[in-house]
């Protein structure tokens, strides 16, 4: 099991919460979530059962954490999850999200 990584993003005035986590071999998955004020928005679950023998496992599984991180990272910033975000607050809230 691979340390997993963190980040706090400020975006359209909130701040949101980006983990990615690897499951370990017995169970081998990758979990990205992105959390806002403790709710999870959204989730991104990889399995890496298909590359077990890789005698690269650790570096392969370190990329692949990195990128599906980034990918959240990417897909936050590009308003893929602003109807999501817009949904947690009131109309007058949500409104500042423009």
């Amino acid at each position: 099991m691979l340390p997993g990584y963190n980040h706090n993003v400020q975006y359209k005035g909130k701040i949101f919460h980006i983990q990615t986590e690897d499951s370990g071999v017995q169970n081998p998955h990758i979990i990205t979530l992105l959390y806002e004020g403790g709710n999870i928005l959204a989730r991104k679950k990889t399995s890496y059962e298909d590359i077990l023998k890789s005698e690269k496992l650790p570096q392969v599984v370190k990329e692949m954490m990195q990128e599906q991180h980034k990918a959240m990272l990417r897909d936050l910033k590009n308003g893929r999850f602003d109807n999501i975000i817009c949904l947690l607050y009131t109309s007058d809230a949500a409104d500042e999200l423009d």
